[in-house]
């Protein structure tokens, strides 16, 4: 406990005179996470969290950010805006990927090692159902009329749909190797479902599963970010270390950036200016100048970086993924395709 008081107090004289310049980073088999200042590209702080912290998700209303810490069982709340520490949730078992459904009624955790998949009522955070799958729980997407979250199975190469309502299964189906982040496109007609253990992405149909096209972005396709035009996406290929850029209207490649190290999960600054990602094998976070298309920087951060997060004002769209939403690895494997 005094060593989390210590860490708070650090944390809000650095970060305090930093506020929106922050970055947050999420460093995965450190039990830490980094912040960052946007202006100097430097870590400013490196701070305590429990154990295995891999993905984040701010609130519908905007006011905080939450970490999830799946080998301790809680989510570690902080201040959207300054970074500062408010609570620990409690009792949130290995909660690998989270969510918020579109109307921020539903709060969904994924266990990633257990196997199942967690609804709560997200007013309070009361379990209402807990669904068993095998196959590594992964990634998810809810669709925009937040009656059913779609959540990857990585080991078992397929997508299954839960009614959020009923807390029950709809559907299971195959859809490739390895998928892992899973984005539910502005239509609301179509999901993309990043195959890390193949060279892009699936187009699946949320009615039922099928998959009715595909998209070369790069080996080891992880994870979607947006660009914030409501049509062009940011997909980070881990295996070939690179950022693909999509547009999701014709379902074609526009541009693609080299960024070694494993590229995962992203965030993009306010003025859409700058693509951070975390480089997981490097231990660093690179900075994407997007009018250059190139890494213009790569910041030292602790040990498997994950999530990131931009510390910014204003409530966040209901739904919209963090961090994303994120992106999911341990190794990249061949064998059993099991990324985390």
């Amino acid at each position: 406990m005094k060593r989390l008081a210590i860490a708070a107090t650090m944390l809000l004289a650095v970060v305090g005179t930093a506020k929106a310049d922050a970055v947050l980073v999420l460093n995965s088999e450190e039990a830490s996470y980094s912040i960052l200042s946007r202006a100097t590209r430097t870590e400013l702080a490196r701070l305590p969290v429990g154990r295995e912290p891999h993905h984040l998700m701010p609130t519908p209303d905007g006011k905080e950010v939450l970490i999830g810490s799946t080998a301790t069982n809680e989510l570690l709340a902080l201040d959207s805006n300054t970074g500062d520490r408010r609570r620990v949730i409690a009792n949130i078992i290995d909660p690998y990927q989270l969510g918020f459904s579109r109307d921020g009624k539903w709060f969904v955790t994924v266990a990633y090692r257990l196997d199942h998949v967690d609804i709560f009522h997200a007013d309070g955070f009361k379990l209402a159902g807990r669904i068993f799958i095998d196959g590594l729980p992964s990634h998810m997407a809810f669709d925009a009329e937040s009656k059913t979250v779609f959540v990857s199975l990585q080991q078992s190469g397929r997508l299954a749909a839960f009614d959020l309502a009923t807390q029950t299964l709809k559907w299971n189906v195959p859809v490739g190797n390895t998928p892992a982040g899973v984005l539910m496109l502005p239509d609301n007609n179509r999901l993309l479902v990043a195959l890390t253990g193949e060279d892009g992405v699936a187009v699946v149909d949320p009615k039922d599963g099928k998959v009715t096209g595909r998209l070369q972005t790069g080996k080891g396709a992880h994870n979607f970010w947006p660009k914030g035009d409501g049509r062009h996406w940011f997909v980070s290929n881990r295996v070939e270390g690179s950022v693909s850029l999509i547009d999701t209207q014709d379902m074609k490649l526009t541009g693609s950036i080299k960024v070694p190290g494993g590229p995962d999960c992203m965030d993009i600054t306010a003025d859409g200016k700058e693509l951070w990602v975390t480089q997981r094998f490097l231990r660093r976070v690179a900075v994407v100048d997007l009018e250059q298309m190139k890494v213009v920087a790569s910041i030292p951060v602790g040990k498997s970086p994950h999530g990131v997060y931009m510390l910014k004002s204003g409530p966040a769209a209901p739904g919209s993924p963090v961090s994303p939403a994120g992106g999911p690895l341990r190794a990249v494997s061949t064998g059993s395709g099991t990324t985390r």
